[in-house]
């Protein structure tokens, strides 16, 4: 079957201004031309477009994406460069889903640290005399964290 880049932009709930764009950066090689010169997109072209969505959302750069694309346009040469490319890949993104996830705890945790001021009145009760939060505010929290069941209820502030 083929689509037009219409089709193709609502079926990948994208733009055709965007994909434009993909082939002027050299990302759709793979994409035929009919007659008229107008772009005839293929089933097996879905798989590609979706290897560019999930690189862009992960943060590479076109030149990387294009290199990836040249690569698999190569055919078999590059099996083991594609699976290399895809491994550092991986790596880099488990690291920033660490990182992710660090900053989500902390966000929970001041979460729950508002809303347990807000349900006594006072921040004070988290405190020290001197202002300071109480170094015992985290160990209260983590084992909140530990016996509760969901977050939510731990951390959703009910107004």
């Amino acid at each position: 079957m083929s689509y037009s880049i219409s089709d193709v932009a609502e079926i990948m709930g994208t733009s055709p201004s965007t994909l434009r764009y993909y082939d002027k950066k050299g990302l759709l090689p793979f994409v035929d031309r009919d007659s008229a010169g107008r772009r005839a997109f293929k089933d097996n072209d879905f798989n590609f477009l979706k290897v560019i969505e999930c690189m862009k959302k992960c943060g590479l750069t076109i030149s990387q994406i294009r290199h990836f694309i040249d690569m698999c346009m190569d055919g078999d040469t590059t099996l083991e460069q594609r699976y290399d490319f895809l491994d550092v890949e991986e790596r880099s993104l488990m690291t920033k889903i660490e990182a992710l996830q660090e900053q989500l705890d902390f966000i929970r945790y001041k979460k729950w640290y508002y809303k347990t001021s807000l349900e006594k009145g006072t921040e004070n009760i988290h405190l020290l005399s001197d202002g300071t939060v109480d170094p015992q505010t985290q160990a209260q929290y983590n084992r909140a964290l530990s016996e509760c069941g969901d977050i939510h209820q731990l951390i959703n502030y009910q107004k």
